[in-house]
């Protein structure tokens, strides 16, 4: 068998023009869906961070947090980016680790189904990223394993704080952060009776979300509205993995547009 050829890339020497986007959460963040054509082109200004921590040409899956890895809404969001200025590159670090709820996002969790520290993991592999580029934005998608009575009433508490520490550890105290909502197809399960049954905890954890832009600065969330599912019901198929990406992207253009005018008035 011959060895994978990886799309090695070197980022711009210019640490300015190689701006730098960490990608965290679970699964759906991580990328479920099955992979079609359009997710299979490249663009040559989009760089991801692999896991021997080497920069590539960004191609699907973006992520490596399980074999089962697949589309999710950093390409689609890279791509987005790079579209909007093409004097940068765009460096995607990719965190997510799927089934991770928020308790095990912190210093020194560890997450036993992947055998990793998913927060010690991230800063770290941000911090080597942050050698060759610039840290733009935080983009973060999670919630479904806290979608049960205790988690929902203590996620806005929980992001909060994780919102902070990540600003904090990164020495970033500015970086704009986006929240994605949890999709309407979960919100809704079977019980083994075969009986519809409301998960409203799922829909605190979307409430805590959007609450969050009125307390916390450089916040966004995003909705995931129209969302459709690969078949199970939990993760969103290719298509609407995209569209999260190209809505994340939206949301980070307006955050980095309202900086970007604070600046001028205070200069």
């Amino acid at each position: 068998m011959k060895p994978k050829v990886l799309n090695q890339a070197k980022p711009p020497i210019r640490k300015e023009k190689f701006q730098l986007y960490l990608l965290v959460g679970q699964s759906n963040m991580a990328g479920r869906g099955y992979p079609e054509a359009q997710d299979t082109v490249p663009d040559r200004r989009v760089l991801r961070l692999n896991q021997a921590g080497a920069w590539e040409i960004a191609k699907e899956p973006i992520h490596f947090d399980k074999p089962v890895a697949g589309v999710g809404p950093g390409l689609a969001f890279g791509k987005a980016m790079a579209a909007q200025d093409t004097s940068v590159v765009i460096g995607l670090i990719p965190c997510a680790v799927g089934g991770s709820g928020i308790a095990v996002w912190q210093p020194g969790a560890y997450y036993e189904a992947t055998k990793t520290n998913p927060y010690d993991d991230a800063i770290a592999r941000a911090k080597l990223a942050m050698q060759a580029g610039t840290l733009k934005g935080i983009i973060w998608h999670q919630g479904e394993t806290d979608s049960n009575p205790e988690g929902s009433n203590v996620y806005a508490q929980k992001l909060t704080e994780l919102i902070a520490r990540f600003r904090h550890d990164l020495a970033t105290p500015n970086v704009p952060f986006i929240a994605g909502q949890l999709p309407e197809f979960q919100f809704v399960k079977l019980d083994s009776a075969g009986r519809r049954q409301v998960n409203e905890a799922a829909i605190r954890v979307n409430r805590s979300v959007a609450q969050l832009k009125k307390s916390v600065p450089n916040y966004a969330y995003v909705t995931a509205e129209s969302t459709k599912d690969r078949g199970d019901q939990l993760h969103f198929d290719a298509a609407s993995a995209r569209l999260m990406g190209r809505r994340y992207a939206a949301a980070m253009l307006g955050l980095l547009k309202k900086a970007r005018r604070h600046v001028t008035r205070t200069l």
